[in-house]
């Protein structure tokens, strides 16, 4: 199993940019964190940040036949990207979206999402610690997935 990682605009200042929302954990401690889990699952991880959105919709496209799950932080894109959204729609591979803050508790604009509808799942307001929910939820719908495949190929024999 393969699980890519996205992170969008400004989570490489994670750790320096307003730590009373983010707190003070940075990018790279948060991927190691989720290597160590994959690793401990025998999960192949790959992570990928860019503050670019095209950048952001070629990843994902990327993904299409070379992932078996994603997890993003589409960050500010999230309330501005059709073509992030597109894209996660496009490729249907199982999609959760992350939040380091509590979107819904933070000024109006961010409460639009304009990729939510099209995602698996979200976690939202968790800080870091929200990165490893969505590695644990998925890790049980690829589980789930796979559960399914094998009883359709049982019941096909």
């Amino acid at each position: 199993m393969k699980i890519v990682v996205i992170q969008g605009p400004n989570l490489n200042m994670l750790g320096v940019r307003e730590q009373q929302i983010y707190g003070p954990m940075k990018l790279e401690q948060i991927h190691a964190q989720m290597q160590e889990y994959a690793t401990q699952n025998g999960i192949e991880i790959e992570f990928f940040q860019t503050n670019l959105e095209g950048e952001i919709v070629d990843k994902l496209q990327e993904c299409y036949g070379d992932a078996d799950g994603i997890i993003i932080n589409a960050a500010a894109y999230t309330h501005t990207s059709i073509a992030i959204r597109d894209a996660i729609a496009a490729v249907a591979i199982p999609t959760i979206e992350v939040h380091i803050s509590n979107i819904h508790r933070r000024e109006e604009f961010r409460k639009e999402n304009m990729i939510a509808p099209v995602c698996t799942s979200s976690v939202v307001g968790f800080g870091p610690f929200g990165y490893h929910l969505a590695m644990t939820g998925m890790l049980q719908i690829m589980t789930e997935i796979q559960a399914a495949q094998e009883a359709q190929a049982a019941d096909q024999a």
